[in-house]
C-alpha cells in the first residue's frame, strides 16, 4: 500500500498513496522512571522485558489506515497514541497515530504482534519545522469507552519520550527519514493500566498555535474458530 498526500495551509492531507516504509519505535521513553514504568505494567500482562532500548520494528504499510474502524481476531488488543513522523515532499512532518497492538500475542513475540493489528492515524499533519521551536509543549491524550463513558487512557507531553530526531538517528544513523518513510515515536503509560476497548480515540495538541490533530476508531472483533 502506499499513501499519498496532499500539501494544504493546515498541514498534510492523508490519502491512500505514498507509504513506502512503517517503523514502530518501541521503548522511546526519555525519563529512565517513566520507561520503567512502561516495562513494568507490560510485563504485568506477559511481555518479556526489551533487551535494549530503543527497540525498531518494522511494520508492513498495508497497517497503516485513516481509517475509522479495524478488525481484530482477540479481545486482547488495545490500541496506544503516538507521535508520528513522516517524510513526504522533502519535509518531514508530525501526525498522530495508534500503535493497536494483540497483547496476547505479546507475550511470545513482540514483532509478531506489532503485525497483528493495523495502525491507525489521523489524516492530518503539521511541518515539523512549524513546531519544532515549540516543541515541548506538544501533548498526547487517548480516551477509551467504558461502561458507556468517555475515560481520559493517556495524557503528557512529547516530552515523555526522546526527541524526534534523535529517534531517527538512532535508526538510520543520519538525522532524517527516507522519503516514504512513516515513524510511530513511543507512548505513555496507560492511566489504571492495559485494557482494550470497543473505541479508541487519540489526539496532538499544540496549544502554542492554538490547533489540535484527533482521530477516533473502533474495533470490531471477528469471529474466532478454533
Amino acid at each position: 500500500m502506499e499513501l499519498s498526500l496532499c500539501l494544504g495551509d493546515d498541514g498534510v492531507q492523508a490519502d491512500s498513496q505514498a507509504l513506502h516504509q512503517l517503523v514502530i519505535a518501541g521503548w522511546t521513553g526519555r525519563d529512565p522512571e517513566a520507561l520503567e514504568r512502561h516495562i513494568a505494567e507490560l510485563e504485568a500482562l506477559g511481555v518479556k522485558r526489551p533487551s535494549t532500548t530503543p527497540i525498531f520494528y518494522r511494520v508492513s504499510v498495508s497497517r497503516a489506515t485513516i481509517g475509522t474502524q479495524i478488525e481484530v481476531t482477540s479481545g486482547e488488543t488495545s490500541g496506544e497514541v503516538e507521535f508520528v513522523l513522516l517524510t513526504a515532499a522533502g519535509k518531514l512532518w508530525v501526525g498522530v497515530g495508534s500503535d493497536h497492538t494483540d497483547r496476547g500475542a505479546e507475550t511470545y513475540d513482540v514483532t509478531a504482534s506489532k503485525q497483528m493489528c493495523e495502525k491507525p492515524i489521523a489524516p492530518i499533519f503539521w511541518e515539523h519545522a512549524e513546531v519544532a521551536p515549540h516543541w515541548g509543549e506538544l501533548r498526547l491524550r487517548s480516551y477509551i469507552v467504558e461502561a458507556g463513558e468517555r475515560v481520559l487512557y493517556q495524557e503528557g507531553s512529547v516530552l515523555a519520550m526522546l526527541d524526534p530526531l534523535e529517534t531517527i538517528s538512532m535508526y538510520t544513523g543520519s538525522s532524517g527519514l527516507p522519503e516514504g518513510c512513516m515513524m510511530f515515536c513511543g507512548t505513555l503509560a496507560a492511566r489504571g493500566g492495559v485494557r482494550p476497548s470497543d473505541t479508541f480515540e487519540f489526539e496532538i495538541e499544540d496549544p502554542v498555535l492554538g490547533r489540535r490533530i484527533s482521530h477516533r476508531y473502533s474495533v470490531a472483533r471477528l469471529p474466532y474458530s478454533a
